[in-house]
């Protein structure tokens, strides 16, 4: 009994601020993999929708329907795992709520009207299979594409608005008593931080649809419909991943002129210097030395403004307080997400660069197999350069929740069982993960075993994939 006593008043005693990061991180982390399908995965249906009206492609209206319904149900996954993130919020992060919910959920009230448009219009996209003429089918999934879009816009804005806090007016106790939405969704981080991310959406939304079809045709599923679902897919992401190049340069750039701080993690500047060198890997220890890695001179430096090129000044990390900058293990975890972004980014800049000279120059795909196995694992290799965006923008904050406004540990909550319902969310998570790869898996081992539509009484499908009429008296099909 004293035991059990001694274990209970020791998961009491449990700092709640690292187990509710880490419940965060986590379902942040869970939930962002779904969200370029979300964003992505209408306006790629929609292409293949638009071929197969315009052009009669009958492989092109199968994959249009197989995807809607594979859509739906990432959709319906990602609902609950946004529910969930908004939730924690309040539970997790009640006196950031308190304090700044005024200026901080205007985002999201817009959000949950681009939410619910979407989920309205997903569900008469599905259902105007069977029942809606051609083009006004098609044009009833524009706004699914619209709403995506202008719903992730809104939540970055929440989290632009966090970066880069404007919009409010705060009295001399620092509460809230006005506030301007259009100065909080538009934020000076929004514009770059919203690009950035939406551009991402169908980068990575592109690769991870793509890459199952190039495992497919590695398996010798070599048939036109696997060659058109790559082409639409892949193409969406080459197109998209030279942009994203762009605007990840613009962004840091951004970081560089108003969260230095950050940038120093980044970079791994210790010291205020000029002439800083792009350290490949490297890391940064207690005494404020950089050891190990690869340093390119001056680039970091000529990165962070061209104009002046090596000679550019890039502030440290010693410039401000230790409490008020990441820990040494938070720069070094900054950097090497920064560095996996970069690199990862780069190689799937090479792949579309390989797949745009082939198509530009041969016009077909690329039929080698090492390209489709580069291709088949960019899907995996996307999300993790997603991911390790995530964690150079949210962990480079550190230690601030608003930026230079209020830190993590004064907005978190101090409830001590949190740890609790991290390990309850994990488990759930990870059951939700796996009934989702199960039910997609079965869902297109069906769809292969049919050979064409599911549903047979799609109305502009072709004419012999249309169920035969049953007669009244004997109820067998109609010769």
């Amino acid at each position: 009994m004293g035991e059990t006593l001694t274990v209970l008043a020791s998961a009491a005693a449990v700092n709640p601020v690292p187990w509710a990061r880490s419940q965060m991180a986590f379902t942040l982390g869970f939930h962002i993999i779904l969200v370029p399908l979300g964003v992505s995965w209408a306006f790629m249906t929609l292409i293949a929708n638009y071929r197969a009206v315009r052009h009669h492609d009958r492989a092109a209206l199968v994959l249009a329907q197989r995807w809607s319904k594979y859509m739906a149900v990432t959709f319906a996954v990602g609902a609950v795992t946004g529910t969930v993130l908004s939730f924690e919020f309040g539970l997790l992060w009640p006196r950031f709520m308190g304090t700044w919910g005024e200026a901080f959920g205007i985002p999201f009230a817009f959000e949950g009207v681009f939410f619910f448009t979407e989920a309205i219009f997903v569900a008469i996209y599905i259902f105007g299979w069977r029942r809606l003429k051609p083009w006004t089918h098609f044009w009833t999934g524009v706004p699914i594409v619209l709403a995506g879009v202008f719903g992730s816009v809104s939540v970055v804005a929440a989290n632009a608005w966090m970066n880069a806090p404007s919009g409010f007016t705060a009295n001399a106790r620092g509460e809230i008593i006005d506030v301007d939405p259009v100065k909080v969704i538009f934020n000076d981080a929004m514009p770059l931080q919203a690009a950035h991310m939406v551009v991402a959406a169908y980068l990575v939304g592109g690769f991870l649809v793509a890459s199952v079809y190039a495992a497919g045709m590695l398996r010798g599923r070599t048939d036109r419909y696997h060659k058109l679902g790559f082409t639409i897919a892949f193409t969406v992401a080459a197109v998209a991943t030279p942009i994203q190049i762009g605007v990840g340069d613009s962004l840091a750039r951004w970081v560089y002129g108003n969260q230095p701080v950050k940038f120093a993690a980044i970079e791994l500047v210790p010291t205020t210097s000029s002439d800083v060198p792009e350290t490949l890997l490297g890391h940064l220890n207690a005494d404020g030395t950089v050891t190990g890695g690869i340093p390119i001179p001056g680039l970091a430096s000529w990165l962070s403004n061209p104009g002046t090129g090596r000679s550019t000044v890039v502030q440290g990390l010693d410039t401000v307080p230790v409490d008020a900058r990441p820990t040494v293990l938070e720069a070094n975890i900054v950097h090497l997400s920064w560095d996996v972004m970069v690199g990862l980014g780069t190689a799937l800049l090479l792949l579309s660069l390989w797949y745009g000279a082939v198509w530009l120059f041969r016009r077909h795909l690329p039929a080698g197999k090492w390209f489709l196995r580069a291709a088949a694992c960019s899907g995996v290799l996307a999300v993790v350069t997603m991911e390790a965006g995530w964690v150079v923008t949210e962990v480079g904050r550190q230690p601030w929740i608003v930026y230079n406004l209020m830190k993590v540990e004064s907005a978190a909550t101090g409830n001590t069982g949190v740890w609790i319902t991290f390990i309850a969310v994990a488990v759930l998570y990870a059951a939700l993960g796996v009934t989702t790869i199960v039910v997609l898996r079965s869902m297109s081992r069906r769809f292969r075993r049919a050979g064409g539509f599911v549903d047979l009484d799609t109305p502009y499908g072709p004419a012999e994939e249309r169920a035969p009429a049953k007669t009244a008296k004997t109820g067998e099909p109609e010769p």
